[in-house]
C-alpha cells in the first residue's frame, strides 16, 4: 500500500508552461512554475511544511494576541500556537486534511470542516478552489457557518513570492499602501495604523524601489486600486523576471515579511522569498473593540458565507 506523503495528497495543475502542485494538509500551494521558474518558495513533497508556508489561514490570519478574545459577550482563549511570542497564530485550517470535492488538469477544489473545540466553539466549512489560467494562478476561499449563532472570520494565504535568481535585498517591491500597522518590536502585537512615510526606508514603497536591507513583518492598508477595486503587489528581479499578487477589496489588509529567521543566513529559508498575506481583517482583529481602527472583522451569520480571492501571476 502506498504511503501517503507527509505534504498531503498533492494536485497537480497544468496550463501551458504553468505548474502549480496544492498539497492536502492546509489546502496549501506546495510550488508554483512558470516557463520554468519558482514564483514561490517551494517545499518537499515528502516534507512538513515548513511553518505557514503557502498554507490556507482560517478562521483568522495573522494573529490573536495572547490567544485571547471575546466575541458576543463570551470571553474565549485559544491554545498558544506561537509560543515564542505568546499568539494564537494563523488560525486552525493550517493542518488540516482537504479533501478534493472537484478536480481538472487546470484546477482543483478542496474542503474541510473547522469543528467546534476550545477557543473557538463555532464549526465552519472551508471550500478553497485553485485554478490555474492565462491571468496566473487564482485562489478562492469560501467559507459557510452551518450553525444558530454568528462566528468571528477571516481568510488569507501565506506564499512566498519569487521574483527572480537574485537575493531577495536586489529585488524590487512595488506595494501600493499609504498605511502601516505599527506594532511592539518585541511581540508584534498592534499598536496603531501611521503614514508609511512615517520611516519611509523601511516601509514606503508606493513608489518602486529596491528591499534592500529592510526587515518588515507587518500588516499595510489604505491600499491603492485600479478602476476594477484591484490592489496588486509587484516584485520584480534585475535580471527583468517578476512576479505579482493581485486581489479584490474583500481583502483590505496585507501583510509583507522579509522572511527574516532567527538563526540568519545560516537557517534555511532565511530571506528566500516574500510573503505576501492579502487578508480580510488586520492582525488581532478577533480583538477589534479594543481598537479605535477599524479592523475589519467580519461576523459570519448563519447560513452566511464569505468569500475572499487573490492571484499570483509572472511578470
Amino acid at each position: 500500500m502506498s504511503r501517503t506523503p507527509r505534504s498531503g495528497t498533492q494536485h497537480v495543475l497544468r496550463a501551458g508552461d504553468e505548474e502549480a502542485v496544492v498539497a492536502s494538509i492546509g489546502a496549501s500551494l506546495r510550488s508554483y512554475v512558470h516557463a520554468g521558474r519558482d514564483l514561490v518558495v517551494p517545499f518537499g513533497l515528502d516534507e512538513v511544511r515548513p511553518a505557514y508556508r503557502g498554507a490556507t489561514l482560517a478562521p483568522w490570519p495573522n494573529r490573536v494576541v495572547d490567544g485571547r478574545y471575546a466575541f458576543g459577550g463570551t470571553a474565549h482563549r485559544l491554545p498558544l500556537t506561537e509560543p515564542e511570542r505568546g499568539h494564537a497564530l494563523h488560525g486552525l485550517a493550517a493542518w488540516l486534511d482537504f479533501a478534493a470535492v472537484d478536480k481538472g488538469p487546470d484546477h482543483v477544489t478542496l474542503a474541510a470542516v473547522i469543528e467546534p473545540q476550545a477557543g473557538y466553539p463555532w464549526r465552519v466549512l472551508l471550500e478553497t478552489t485553485y485554478a490555474l489560467g492565462p491571468d496566473g494562478l487564482t485562489q478562492s476561499v469560501r467559507a459557510t457557518n452551518p450553525g444558530e449563532e454568528p462566528a468571528p472570520f477571516g481568510t488569507g494565504p501565506h506564499p512566498y513570492l519569487v521574483a527572480g535568481p537574485a537575493p531577495l535585498d536586489e529585488w524590487t517591491l512595488e506595494l501600493p499602501a499609504s498605511e502601516v500597522l505599527q506594532v511592539t518590536d518585541d511581540r508584534l502585537a498592534p499598536v496603531a495604523p501611521a503614514p508609511v512615510s512615517s520611516d519611509a526606508v523601511r516601509f514606503d514603497f508606493r513608489e518602486p524601489r529596491r528591499i534592500g536591507a529592510a526587515r518588515i513583518d507587518h500588516a499595510f492598508t489604505a491600499l491603492a486600486r485600479d478602476a476594477a477595486g484591484n490592489a496588486s503587489v509587484r516584485l520584480t528581479d534585475p535580471s527583468g523576471a517578476g512576479v505579482a499578487m493581485t486581489w479584490s477589496t474583500a481583502c483590505p489588509w496585507v501583510q509583507i515579511h522579509t522572511a527574516d529567521l532567527p538563526e540568519g543566513p545560516a537557517q534555511p529559508g532565511h530571506r528566500a522569498g516574500l510573503a505576501v498575506e492579502p487578508m480580510t481583517c488586520a492582525p488581532d482583529a478577533f480583538n477589534a473593540a479594543r481598537y479605535d481602527w477599524d479592523a475589519g472583522l467580519l461576523a459570519l451569520e448563519p447560513g452566511a458565507e464569505a468569500t475572499a480571492s487573490w492571484r499570483i501571476h509572472a511578470l
